[in-house]
């Protein structure tokens, strides 16, 4: 519900502010008053276009400004959380200027957000009822929202819409698929090629290092040999040199000197020990050198084939990594995808399954969902022409149409289903229903938008709901079963109503009146609440005229008193 509303330089409202109360809130106040002003402020704030020229004469900005309280609606507080607004203590503040030169902008809970926001998260939160504006009934596609609500077919809804959009994902999804049947071809001939070229390399990790070593080994076995052996002859000796005495003769000779004086000083023992053991490393260290020269060979055949395998790897290196192991690392990835691509033939199988079935799936529920709006669509009618009688319409006929819906290409029905509902309206006996559009007045609009929500009241809460000239060519006995309906629904909604008759501002919860006032150099206007004598006196004034007498003021309170103890208490 709105909490208050505060009106800056719009039309030729300066300032006004005024706090709602839960149930129905009326506006009264002489024709031209600028009671229409408070009815488009509202619509602002639910997203409703901006014209510049609504800009007061000589200010810079419009400015409206509502607090929302939003205990009510928790799904309205779901949303506002996942788009990052949130309130304090379920208050919503909400903004809308507009500027001289025609920019606009809106603010929810402080926050800068683009206009059509403001319709999204208002769309069947605040509806508005006028000759000019009727949220609801004035388009056709809320409609089938309004008479699912009312059939409790919802849920059914729900789930044609998400068959329909499963539907268009594997349309997609096949399309994809088959678009891409030559690229995948292609890609498949290629990933086998590779995943072949290096599985028949048979590379092992670490590969490459030990054949560059062998290669380097096998290039250099003469130069190897020669010096090899002549570090051995250091080492050991020459065999060919009797008297060239080698490394270990060297240490085997001052050893034995070491050991010999040892006897004249002990203290050199741990020398000698420390040569014999370097003795014995330096003898195992020749012999191995020996053996290791021994086993050397020149095999042109075998160095051949080192550098074929070196090249072969070297090609693939080039082709998919640094090292050998990211060329396997390449290999495993390619089998990877080639995997998928395989199974490419299977996936499109197993959508084609899917999307068969899923179509026997939404024939089903979309046949379930049309059986329930044929149903409903007779409740309703019947449900709603007896208020549009109460309502000073005795002649009308309400019904609610069903034409088929055109269904997008290849499926069974959109997400709407297999009709598009559209309400029906003869406004008198004799006439052909029409569409509402083509045949309401105002008055007659805000009746059937009344007789509708009237009739929808139990299906939602929580809403606010505006109502100008639903009393428009009805007086007397019509105007009280107005008022009262009109007090009825705000049992479950908040109501604003802009009114001329007595009979229904003497429903309200809070009355506001509305009306021009003369300054030293232009007119502005005046939103006031009334109450106690005020209030009499404003609707003896609707009742009787500027000059009504006291019969006119007792009329007013028996009114007020009456209709008092027939509505419910205010919520606040």
């Amino acid at each position: 519900m709105i909490e208050t509303l505060r009106i800056e330089d719009l039309a030729i409202v300066e300032s006004a502010a005024l706090e709602f109360a839960p149930g129905l809130n009326v506006l009264t106040g002489e024709t031209g008053a600028g009671k229409s002003i408070v009815l488009g402020a509202l619509s602002l704030l639910a997203g409703g276009r901006a014209l510049a020229r609504t800009v007061r004469d000589g200010a810079e900005q419009a400015v409206v400004e509502a607090v929302f309280r939003t205990e009510a609606l928790p799904e309205l507080e779901r949303e506002l959380a996942e788009r990052g607004l949130t309130g304090d203590e379920h208050e919503l503040i909400v903004r809308r200027a507009l500027a001289k030169g025609g920019r606009s902008r809106a603010w929810v809970a402080g926050q800068l957000l683009p206009i059509a926001s403001l319709a999204e998260l208002f769309a069947g939160r605040i509806e508005i009822s006028s000759q000019h504006d009727s949220q609801s009934l004035l388009r056709t596609e809320r409609h089938a929202e309004l008479l699912d609500r009312w059939a409790g077919l919802e849920p059914t809804r729900a789930l044609v819409a998400g068959e329909v959009a499963r539907q268009r994902e594997i349309a997609a999804e096949l399309a994809r698929l088959r678009a891409a049947t030559r690229d995948r071809e292609q890609r498949r001939d290629f990933l086998v090629f590779q995943v072949r070229e290096i599985d028949e390399a048979k590379l092992a990790p670490g590969e490459l290092e030990s054949l560059l070593a062998l290669r380097s080994r096998l290039a250099h076995v003469d130069r190897i040999g020669r010096e090899g052996g002549a570090a051995l002859a250091r080492l050991a000796g020459d065999p060919g040199q009797p008297d060239a005495a080698g490394a270990g003769d060297q240490i085997a000779e001052s050893a034995r000197a070491l050991t010999a004086l040892a006897s004249l000083d002990p203290e050199l023992a741990p020398f000698a020990e420390r040569l014999h053991g370097a003795l014995a490393e330096v003898r195992d260290l020749a012999a191995d050198l020996e053996r290791r020269l021994d086993a050397l060979e020149a095999d042109p055949g075998r160095l051949a084939d080192v550098e074929e395998r070196l090249h072969r790897i070297e090609t693939l290196r080039r082709k998919y990594g640094a090292t050998v192991e990211d060329v396997l690392a390449h290999r495993d990835a390619a089998a990877r995808e080639l995997d998928e691509l395989e199974g490419a033939d299977t996936h499109e199988a197993e959508l084609e399954a899917e999307r068969s079935a899923g179509r026997a799936r939404l024939v089903a529920t979309a046949a379930e969902l049309s059986r329930g709006r044929q149903r409903a669509a007779a409740e309703l009618a019947r449900a709603v022409e007896p208020m549009l009688r109460e309502l000073a319409m005795p002649g009308a006929r309400f019904e609610v149409a069903l034409p088929p819906a055109p269904a997008p290409e290849g499926l069974p029905c959109g997400a709407g289903g297999a009709e598009a509902p559209e309400f029906l309206l003869s406004a008198n006996k004799g006439e052909r229903p029409k569409p509402l559009r083509e045949v309401a007045s105002g008055g007659e609009l805000s009746r059937a938008f009344l007789a509708l929500k009237q009739a929808l009241r139990e299906q939602s809460a929580g809403m606010v709901l505006v109502f100008d000239e639903v009393d428009a060519g009805v007086g007397g006995e019509a105007a009280e079963r107005v008022g009262r309906r009109l007090a009825e629904l705000a049992e479950r909604h908040q109501v604003l109503c802009i009114t001329h008759l007595p009979q229904i501002a003497a429903y309200a919860h809070r009355h506001f009146r509305v009306a021009k006032r003369a300054g030293a150099r232009r007119t502005g206007v005046e939103v006031v609440p009334v109450t106690g004598d005020e209030r009499v006196a404003e609707i003896a004034r609707m009742a009787g005229g500027d000059r009504a007498g006291d019969a006119a003021h007792e009329y007013a309170r028996e009114l007020i008193a009456t209709r008092g103890d027939r509505v419910a208490p205010s919520r606040e």
